[in-house]
């Protein structure tokens, strides 16, 4: 498939029908100058209009201001600006500032929850957050208890409240939430702790439940409609939420919905992906496990799905299929697709068309990945749209209590939920990568509701025979499925990444420094040593006439949680704290919002 001609402008998916998204909040979207959700947009592009910093002037970026969180942990997700306020939020506690802009940041109203401390160690890989949305005046928080709350956005008043889970049963949350229409729609997590993971939406202005959509179940549970519903453009049939399960297995089956939510205002229809099965021993499971490590397209006003596309049937690795769904209107093959791109934990880079579910690229975006030789791409093959499993590194095939090495990517994946930017200038992706292998030994296990429920032993590190680190921030080819340039990074890239008019992309690295680089070529022209390392995600806006770009610091997160929680053992973490051990020599704890500008 040859890239024939990417439309830039055709970048602003839906415009015409965005009266159908919440009016407020697409008002403030499309005004540059304000950050209004956390994705930049619906699309989840991270891209912004602003220019006023760029590829020629960014070298002379200087600190205007920063702000200590006074919370530890990780810090991810980023702040929000609504007009003159700056909404800041925190790891557990789940504390939110709000920060006057026009007057020195001064905290114009600060919102403490008081959660029980027992939600902490219930958390699989830290006490991570990854922000609060805005709309129709309010902010809504995600607290790790699962308790959503609304807040006035002038004053901080609790406008209503919902509980959304139990932690009691291993029910967390780490992830923001999406506003659609009069709706906050919300995930779960909890997959390593047996939980069955569900898509919720709640009424935006009373706290209402509207509806709840779980992962695998029977079909009144997971609102597919056997007829209608697809995947790879065949229905899917009846109670195919429980046909590929074992048993009762699907009541426990994981597929946690902790990753980023999209919106497609003409179509209608938000997007989302699920999280791994339960166990992470695939011999207790045996089977598809449906609807785990699945993109799914769902109607927001009922929650009924469209289309669903499962990327890694009976997952044998711990894959989450969570990652961020970014939607562009792009030429293919002399045509323009609705397209949805989508760069999984399981090292394959999707392409699909979001109208349909129709998979057009499935290709690695990283060379190093070695679990399967690449997807069947034959429409006529019975083995479409599925991965050929590579039988040496099968945790399955090897078996139970054997350790199958040299995995490739590990299980934190060749990336993580740090969301990727695209920009319509270049009509690339910027991607933060890992660039890490594993051992894994699976192990049976029995389930205790509340207790871990995972089942396997890892061991990280560096991809062997590579650069020597454990990450690339990459340019990727959307269509082609290609790699365009990759910058090796001594430790993963846990940043979300932001594209800008200027042509300047931004991450942030796990020792803390912000970079700019040149979104064409990839050339670094600015880097900054921020207080911490850098999980969080770069988001910029524009005030009193001047462009600003912020960022949080503060180690943590999965490839961070040995210095943040203070772990030693090797194999704890999930096996990330031997993996990144070598941190603790370059960045050590603390939450700061650091924020640039250009000398006045």
């Amino acid at each position: 498939m040859k890239k024939s001609l990417l439309m830039s402008a055709a970048f602003f998916v839906g415009a015409s029908g965005m009266a159908t998204a919440n009016s407020d909040l697409q008002a403030l979207i499309d005004d540059p100058t304000q950050w209004a959700i956390q994705t930049g947009d619906y699309a989840n592009t991270r891209y912004s209009e602003l220019e006023q910093i760029n590829k020629d002037n960014v070298g002379k970026l200087q600190v205007a201001w920063t702000f200590s969180t006074g919370v530890l942990r990780g810090h991810e997700g980023s702040p929000l600006v609504i007009g003159d306020i700056m909404y800041v939020h925190t790891p557990f506690p789940n504390i939110v500032y709000a920060l006057d802009l026009s007057n020195n940041g001064k905290i114009i109203w600060k919102y403490e929850p008081k959660q029980d401390p027992n939600v902490i160690p219930v958390m699989c890989c830290d006490t991570v957050n990854r922000g609060v949305a805005y709309a129709d005046g309010k902010i809504f928080l995600h607290q790790a208890d699962t308790t959503v709350v609304a807040l006035d956005a002038k004053s901080g008043e609790v406008k209503w409240t919902a509980v959304n889970g139990d932690p009691s049963i291993g029910e967390t949350n780490t992830a923001t939430v999406l506003p659609v229409k009069d709706k906050v729609i919300v995930g779960i997590s909890g997959g390593e702790f047996g939980v069955r993971g569900h898509t919720t939406a709640y009424d935006m202005n009373t706290g209402e439940l509207v509806w709840r959509a779980y992962s695998m179940g029977p079909d009144s549970d997971t609102l597919i409609d056997p007829e209608n519903t697809t995947h790879l453009g065949k229905p899917v049939g009846p109670d195919s939420g429980t046909n590929t399960w074992e048993g009762d297995q699907w009541k426990i089956g994981g597929g946690s919905t902790w990753g980023w939510y999209s919106y497609d205002a003409e179509l209608d229809l938000f997007y989302y992906g699920t999280g791994n099965p339960s166990t992470w021993n695939p011999a207790q499971r045996p089977g598809d496990n449906r609807w785990s490590m699945t993109i799914m397209a769902r109607d927001p006003d009922d929650g009924t799905a469209k289309w669903l596309y499962q990327m890694t049937p009976h997952d044998e690795w711990d894959y989450d299929g969570v990652n961020e769904m970014i939607l562009t209107d792009q030429e293919v093959d002399g045509q323009m697709r609705k397209l949805l791109t989508h760069p999984d934990r399981n090292g394959l880079a999707y392409t699909l068309d979001r109208e349909t579910g129709e998979l057009l690229v499935a290709e690695k975006f990283d060379p190093v990945v070695n679990w399967t030789t690449g997807v069947d791409m034959d429409p006529a093959s019975p083995t479409y749209g599925r991965p050929a499993v590579v039988a040496e590194y099968s945790t399955e095939q090897n078996g139970e209590d054997v350790n199958s090495t040299g995995i490739c990517p590990a299980a934190l994946g060749t990336k993580d939920q740090q969301p990727s930017a695209y920009s319509p200038k270049t009509g690339l992706f910027y991607i933060p990568t890992n660039h890490v292998c594993m051992d894994y030994e699976p192990f049976r296990v029995s389930y205790t509701a509340g207790q871990p429920y995972v089942g396997a032993t890892l061991a990280m590190y560096p991809a062997p025979g590579s650069h020597g680190g454990m990450g690339n921030f990459i340019a990727w080819d959307n269509i082609e499925g290609k790699i365009k340039w990759s910058i090796p990074e001594q430790f993963s890239v846990w940043s979300g990444a932001l594209a800008t008019a200027g042509d300047v992309v931004f991450y942030g690295t796990l020792e803390g420094y912000l970079k700019a680089i040149d979104a064409s070529s990839g050339d670094e022209l600015y880097s900054f040593k921020t207080p911490s390392g850098i999980i969080g995600n770069v988001m910029t806006y524009e005030h009193g006439g001047k462009q600003y770009v912020g960022i949080l610091s503060g180690i943590g997160g999965w490839a961070g949680i040995g210095l943040a929680a203070g772990l030693t053992d090797p194999n704890a973490g999930l096996g990330a704290v031997g993996g990144y051990a070598a941190l603790s020599d370059y960045t050590a704890l603390g939450g700061q919002l650091t924020v640039f500008k250009l000398p006045d």
